[in-house]
């Protein structure tokens, strides 16, 4: 083999390895920043590029394994994220240790800003993060840290959002994991909240019964006015029975007497004398039935009445 053709083999080879290094294959949901001659000059997109070797170069940068270890790549992954950040001690606004942590969800939006605007991505947004939740639980009590997840979490999320907007990452939420206070802290909001059932136990007792002799008071209270109103009924039937009974009586001796008073003036008798024999007669009935009475002492001025009895006879008699 002559000079010549090795040279021209060498020469073959080293294009085919330019050629190569030229290709470079992106993969979805990631991208690689291009620079030329040391400075930025495009972002590639999902899919195969073509670069220009020793000319043009991927920029590297600095990302985090789902291990937690920090790794070097050219390679940004424009796919949400989250960190899994350890616990750390934060002092709650009353002066209580507590420990805290945090899941942060976030997304690279713009490359060029992540690999430019920051030297290294995660642990600016490790530190951020744990700065930023220092400074809002430090503002809230112990009690509204325990009871305000939520609100913590908008805090949080607002902060951090603003403050990485620079670096080209948008954060999406952040979700808060354990809030373990101290064990001394967790006994006496243990004994604090058993007393309170324990005071909501004796209240709902007291509510039940003060509202189960109220409604007892109440039965009791109707049915007194259930009986009295039915007392006053049959007061009220009674009373007009007795009436009814009176007026029917009395229209029974009006009617007997008007009977007797036509009978009497028929056979031209005084009505009048007739009445009082008939009265005199069942008084002296009753005066003899009674068990006492065994001598009946009759008035002097009775003869002339006994003497007009004798007369009834005559009013029946045929003229």
């Amino acid at each position: 083999m002559s000079t010549l053709n090795i040279v021209l083999i060498i020469f073959v080879a080293l294009i085919v390895i330019y050629i190569l290094r030229g290709i470079k294959i992106v993969s979805q949901s990631e991208t690689l920043i291009v620079e030329r001659l040391g400075k930025y000059n495009r972002t590639l997109n999902a899919g195969i590029n073509i670069i220009l070797p020793i000319i043009e170069r991927a920029k590297d940068t600095i990302a985090r394994r789902q291990d937690g270890r920090l790794i070097g790549t050219n390679r940004i992954d424009m796919r949400e994220q989250v960190y899994d950040f350890d616990k750390q001690s934060v002092i709650t606004k009353d002066n209580v240790m507590t420990e805290i942590n945090a899941l942060l969800y976030f997304q690279i939006v713009d490359p060029m800003k992540a690999v430019y605007e920051i030297q290294n991505l995660p642990v600016a947004i490790e530190k951020l993060t744990q700065t930023t939740l220092r400074n809002v639980v430090g503002e809230m009590e112990l009690d509204e840290t325990l009871t305000s997840r939520d609100t913590i979490n908008s805090k949080l999320r607002t902060v951090l959002d603003d403050a990485t907007n620079k670096w080209g990452v948008k954060v999406n939420r952040v979700e808060l994991q354990d809030i373990t206070p101290p064990e001394s802290i967790r006994r006496t909001m243990e004994l604090q909240m058993q007393a309170e059932r324990n005071r909501r136990a004796e209240i709902l007792k007291a509510e039940g019964e003060k509202q189960a002799q109220i409604l007892n008071s109440e039965g009791e209270k109707q049915a007194e006015i259930n009986a009295a109103e039915a007392d006053k009924q049959a007061n009220i039937l009674k009373a007009e029975g007795e009436a009814r009974a009176k007026i029917l009586q009395a229209e029974a001796e009006a009617t007997a007497i008007r009977n007797i008073t036509e009978a009497v003036s028929d056979r031209g008798s005084d009505p009048v004398n007739y009445l009082l024999a008939v009265k005199y007669v069942e008084a002296l009935k009753e005066i003899a039935s009674g068990q006492q009475n065994k001598t009946v002492y009759l008035p002097y001025e009775a003869t002339n009445m006994l003497g007009s009895i004798g007369g009834i006879k005559d009013l029946f008699q045929t003229k």
